[in-house]
């Protein structure tokens, strides 16, 4: 099973910080968002990770050479889910992926490994408590699931935030099984959709993950979730960028003592 890194868009709201480099480049600490990710996938027991990339591709080569690149040589036009499907070779076995502009924990990952369904999806349940200090990327945002038991019913960013049991943080696990089976669903509405609108997208190739996989629920695929009880960050604003550097960091990084350089963009 590999884990893939979804990571070929530039990430504009995060400003100057990604003039001149990648969004997975910004800092938390003494580490990329890319080396947590890093972090959490080995110490699931992932090795040999798939980068998906674009906006810079070059850079991330040069410094990781390690990684298996996949080149989403048109991520200006389009979104995660036509970026996730430029590693489909490798979904074969399985998969594990991963957005690029977050921080989670390897305990989240092992949970979703030992879960019996062939699709899971790791879902914070504490949050509400990261929207509290989110001006910039308010709550109505979220990626948000309803669920019945340990099944996913609804997975939409509608969903209004008293109904949801908690947020999709953006990793997934597909077993060899799931992953047959989201290809299939991928490609049976590319044949019909590809240049057209789809769902709540203007065409489908603008499409994101969660639309397919809600596609997927109305189709009857059981899609379940594990929890992490608030051990997840998304950096999207650099409001969010700052929220990492001093909650984040000062939870988990026992190398910082407070007095990291950050970006200020003027």
């Amino acid at each position: 099973m590999r884990p893939i890194i979804i990571g070929a868009g530039r990430g504009k709201r995060l400003e100057c910080i990604t003039d001149k480099q990648p969004k997975s480049y910004s800092p938390s600490g003494d580490k990329k968002i890319l080396e947590w990710i890093f972090e959490a996938f080995s110490g699931a027991g992932l090795e040999k990770p798939v980068f998906i990339g674009g906006y810079l591709i070059d850079m991330v080569r040069r410094d990781f050479p390690f990684l298996t690149f996949c080149h989403n040589t048109d991520w200006e036009r389009n979104n995660i889910l036509a970026s996730l499907m430029y590693a489909e070779e490798f979904m074969d076995e399985g998969f594990v992926c991963s957005y690029s502009d977050i921080l989670f924990r390897d305990t989240v990952v092992k949970r979703a490994l030992d879960h019996h369904g062939d699709i899971v999806l790791c879902v914070d349940t504490h949050w509400h408590e990261r929207y509290i200090d989110r001006t910039m990327h308010p709550a109505d945002d979220a990626e948000k699931v309803t669920i019945s038991g340990d099944r996913i019913t609804r997975i939409h960013r509608g969903i209004p935030t008293e109904d949801a049991a908690g947020e999709y943080i953006g990793v997934a696990k597909f077993s060899a099984c799931g992953a047959d089976l989201f290809r299939r669903s991928y490609h049976e509405a590319i044949e019909t959709f590809a240049g057209k609108p789809w769902r709540e997208v203007e065409i489908f190739e603008k499409a994101y993950l969660i639309q397919l996989i809600q596609d997927m629920i109305e189709n009857g695929a059981l899609v379940h979730i594990v929890t992490t009880e608030g051990d997840y960050m998304e950096i999207d604003t650099v409001e969010d960028y700052l929220l990492a550097n001093r909650s984040w960091v000062k939870k988990f990084d026992a190398s910082q003592n407070g007095n990291g350089q950050l970006y200020e963009c003027t």
